[in-house]
């Protein structure tokens, strides 16, 4: 399991700079998770103690059905920009994006402080900052296996291996006045061929040191039994590989580097040339090979705009957007909109990748659609032929016992999946299993984890194309309503004297009703926007907002009577 490596933000409130503090006479840490508490991803932590803040990870969340047009979501970090002169270091466990891709986002607001991380991770990090060229030049330290490093004159970071789906994830142990802290990342277990599990004597080592609190990872910790080998996956693929007819197309994430490395290893082996798709495919896979972690020999990976010159039977294709989402790789090349590959049938699909809830339906329909046009289709509840990078029940049992600390406290994920975590750490003889949730704050002492009243702000920060946190829950209601109900805008030119319509009021609807099927309404909706007017005596005294007002409010009624649905309803009044 371990391994060695070489704004304006949603209802933001005004907060003081000295939070009111638990009064104690002994040394005290806080800590305060900002995202990963209540969802999976955004994962953000920081620990304080005294003048000193040390954050671990800075990650975004995907938007779901109830943020329409948001492209992501990342954590609210204005406690740590008002008390941005504590912040000493940003610990980054691995480089996946649930981890790094509020970065470019935060860092300048909280101080712009050292990042600690790995080679690939900062290979990565950096790369994303390249599309964010007006931002600062982030300075990093990069940490090793076994490397302990002072981050402040009060803390110390002692780094070591885990194993993950990407290379060099780190897990951390924070040595603070009240104990050692220990975060692991995202992790699994791995095992032999005879099935037993690998790395537990550095686990070992680190529970001797004495560990107050483990903030673990809890993604899978609902799912029962071990998680998948690599080996067996690897079989499988290769498998698979060897009985595919025609060419070979794998969706995957682009940051599931240990996989593709595997991949493009099988590939190799059985004599086909991989061709890689999707923009961040490329990019990572190129970062990867600089870095020693693939070692592709020359010729293997061939430009995409070559795929042509091959025999099918020759072709391995890397792809992005297992997920289904919109703009990538997957879904241009089964909606016929990709420059290079389109679907033959005959062709073997296979799903690498985990599905992320939330993504279920549009994962669904990428199948149906390669299903449609004659391809093979291979997924991970088919085959096993994805191993998720997040330990299962028992592998969290196992290493809970082993590490064997104070408190366990369940981060990464829902509530349901931390609250069986804290079951499963129970189970195991750890009694004290504190369930925190975004934004509060929990004061640990050298024998107590005491989660109090205060709390920080937690709520999402939307980031709309170049806006960051200018998107608020106002907004996202309308988006909601327009997706659920339409609109109706009515137009209309009065004249300013006396109040009179000088032409028929203008209905326009958008998503509401058939406009053709339903001229009785229109015309009723005309009629109606004619009495408003008529009730006014003296036009110039109001205000065109309340005339506004009238009219959607009329309007409204008649249209909720008539259909029983709330569609939103603009208001225009040209004065002539």
């Amino acid at each position: 399991m371990l391994r060695s490596f070489g704004v304006r933000e949603e209802n933001k409130k005004p907060m003081p700079k000295t939070a009111v503090r638990r009064k104690s006479n002994e040394p005290t840490v806080r800590f305060v998770p900002l995202g990963g508490l209540e969802e999976i991803g955004a994962n953000m932590m920081f620990f304080e103690y005294e003048d000193e803040i040390v954050v671990i990870d800075a990650g975004l969340l995907f938007p779901g059905d109830s943020t329409p047009g948001v492209d992501y979501i990342i954590p609210n970090t204005q406690y740590l920009q008002e008390n941005k002169d504590k912040v000493k270091a940003l610990i980054i466990t691995h480089a996946h994006y649930d981890h790094i891709g509020a970065i470019p986002h935060i860092i300048d607001k909280i101080g712009n402080p050292t990042i600690y991380c790995t080679s690939l991770s900062k290979a990565l990090i950096e790369k994303r900052q390249e599309d964010y060229p007006a931002l600062g030049k982030l300075k990093f330290v990069v940490i090793k296996n076994r490397d302990e490093v002072q981050l402040s004159p009060n803390i110390k970071a002692l780094f070591f291996g885990v194993s993950h789906t990407i290379p060099e994830s780190a897990g951390v142990v924070l040595q603070t006045p009240i104990g050692n802290l220990l975060n692991m990342g995202d992790y699994k277990v791995e095992y032999d061929e005879q099935g037993n599990p690998q790395g537990l004597e550095e686990l070992e080592e680190i529970s001797r040191m004495g560990i107050h609190s483990f903030f673990t990872d809890s993604t899978n910790a609902d799912r029962d039994g071990r998680q998948v080998t690599e080996k067996m996956v690897e079989a499988n693929l290769e498998k698979i590989f060897r009985e595919a007819k025609g060419r070979i197309i794998v969706g995957s994430f682009a940051s599931v580097i240990t996989r593709i490395a595997e991949i493009i290893k099988i590939a190799e082996k059985i004599g086909r040339y991989v061709f890689l798709s999707g923009y961040s495919m490329k990019s990572n896979v190129q970062i990867a090979q600089n870095l020693g972690f693939i070692k592709a020999k020359s010729g293997t990976i061939v430009p995409i705009e070559e795929l042509h010159k091959y025999k099918d039977d020759k072709v391995l294709i890397l792809s992005t957007g297992a997920q289904g989402e919109s703009n990538a790789s997957f879904m241009k090349i089964i909606n016929g909109e990709h420059r290079n590959i389109q679907v033959k049938p005959g062709d073997t699909v296979l799903f690498s990748a985990s599905v992320i809830p939330g993504n279920e339906r549009a994962v669904q329909t990428l199948k149906d659609n390669f299903a449609r046009q004659g391809a093979i289709i291979y997924s991970s509840d088919i085959v096993d032929i994805h191993s998720s990078g997040h330990a299962m029940r028992e592998d969290i049992k196992l290493v809970i016992s082993t590490i064997k600390p104070k408190f366990l406290v369940p981060v990464h994920g829902y509530y349901y999946k931390r609250f069986i975590n804290a079951q499963n750490a129970r189970e195991v003889g750890v009694k004290n299993t504190p369930l925190m949730d975004n934004g509060q704050v929990a004061e640990l002492t050298k024998d107590n984890f005491v989660i109090t009243q205060e709390t920080v702000p937690a709520t999402y920060v939307f980031v709309d194309g170049l806006g960051v946190g200018d998107v608020e829950e106002v907004v996202l209601r309308d988006r909601i309503s327009l997706s659920q109900e339409g609109m109706v805008l009515v137009v209309a030119a009065v004249d300013r004297q006396n109040g009179k319509l000088l032409k028929n009021p203008e209905i326009i609807t958008r998503g509401f009703i058939y406009v053709r099927d339903n001229q009785e309404m229109l015309e009723e909706m005309k009629k109606r926007v004619k009495s408003v007017f008529s009730r006014f005596s003296n036009y110039r005294e109001l205000e065109s907002d309340y005339v506004k007002g009238i009219i959607r409010d009329t309007i409204g009624q008649y249209l909720f009577n008539k259909t029983r649905r709330r569609p939103m309803i603009l208001t225009v009044l040209i004065e002539l």
